[in-house]
């Protein structure tokens, strides 16, 4: 998807060698991203270690609040497709020590399932 897709808030797949150049200085030594999902500004990473969610907050996004999940701190989550009068899908991530899950909206089906079958696939026991 273009820049025109983004601009319109559609949330799209990344490639994951550019997020580990975004990153660089952030993720561990031989740490490797896996998957990223791109939400209009925010970002899901998934990386062979752990998640990490990053939340770009202000007007110019330049303030950026960074929450690296270890996978063995998630304890489940939920997946919710959109309907016929909503238009959003939504991802629930439940984490160890939260009282409330953590909560990602995105605009169709296709990236949610994608990111259900991340979550999926880095949580599996």
């Amino acid at each position: 998807m273009g820049w025109f897709g983004q601009l319109l808030g559609h949330d799209t797949q990344v490639d994951g060698a550019a997020i580990e150049k975004e990153l660089d200085q952030m993720l561990g030594e031989g740490e490797t991203v896996k998957a990223a999902f791109r939400l209009i500004r925010d970002l899901l990473v998934f990386t062979d270690r752990r998640l990490i969610l990053i939340d770009k907050q202000g007007i110019t996004g330049r303030r950026r609040e960074m929450q690296s999940i270890p996978y063995r701190s998630v304890t489940h989550f939920t997946v919710t497709t959109t309907g016929h009068f909503d238009l959003d899908a939504e991802v629930q991530i439940f984490v160890l020590g939260r009282p409330d899950p953590i909560s990602r909206e995105f605009q169709n089906d296709q990236s949610i399932f994608a990111v259900q079958k991340a979550l999926a696939t880095f949580l599996k026991s």
